[in-house]
């Protein structure tokens, strides 16, 4: 069993292709990539890297299909700023240039499963994977000039900017509209506990519900 889980990790070792900004080009051109973005100190990457390099492993003669890590506190670190990388494990898919946040569970078999799902991005030049909605878009797009279409990714990544900042000002006023409604909520039951002297209350009953027998002065009347 040992010997086996060392030629694992040998072979592992052997085949599992680390992305750098030197290799990145070469190694995911005409692919989509599943990338891990991590850390080597973190926990959660530790955890997981087993059925990572399982992952690696199985797609690592794939001619579609790139299973790869990305080390942020070493050689890949350009490519984790590049990318937004905030915390680790990131996990990311799909056209290498055009990277998407992966949301899906991180067990072995939703990897997998989603990885199963990956095809080879659109090419631009041959339209060779695209779909007829692509094709239409590059038709339309191809006579642009550089100058515009650098313009059009500008105007995305501060679209993409405004969103985020938008986002992060609605959590605030949501995090203040939270505090403010929890001061609320605790001072109301601190007042109803204390106009109903629930405390007294609950423990005269007590006292009543051990001994039956007793009763209260109005019963007597």
């Amino acid at each position: 069993m040992i010997s086996k889980i060392v030629l694992f990790t040998l072979a592992t070792a052997s085949t599992a292709i680390e992305l750098t900004p030197d290799n990145w080009d070469s190694e995911t051109s005409g692919k989509s990539v599943f990338v891990k973005f991590f850390a080597p100190w973190c926990g959660h990457c530790k955890a997981m890297k087993p059925d990572w390099d399982e992952l690696m492993l199985e797609y690592e003669s794939s001619e579609s299909v790139l299973i790869a890590d990305v080390d942020c506190i070493g050689d890949g670190k350009p490519l984790c700023d590049q990318n937004g990388v905030k915390g680790f494990p990131t996990i990311k898919w799909g056209d290498p240039s055009d990277l998407q946040d992966y949301k899906g569970g991180r067990a072995k078999e939703d990897l997998k499963t989603f990885a199963s799902t990956l095809t080879p991005p659109c090419d631009v030049s041959t339209l060779e994977n695209c779909s007829e909605e692509q094709v239409t878009a590059i038709d339309s797009l191809k006579e642009v000039s550089k100058f515009e279409l650098k313009g059009r990714v500008s105007e995305y990544e501060q679209g993409l900017a405004s969103i985020e900042t938008a986002f992060k000002e609605d959590v605030g006023e949501l995090q203040a509209s939270y505090e403010k409604l929890s001061s609320a909520k605790e001072a109301a039951l601190s007042e109803l506990a204390t106009s109903s002297n629930i405390g007294i209350v609950k423990s005269l009953l007590s006292k009543q519900e051990e001994d039956p027998e007793a009763s209260t002065p109005n019963e007597e009347l």
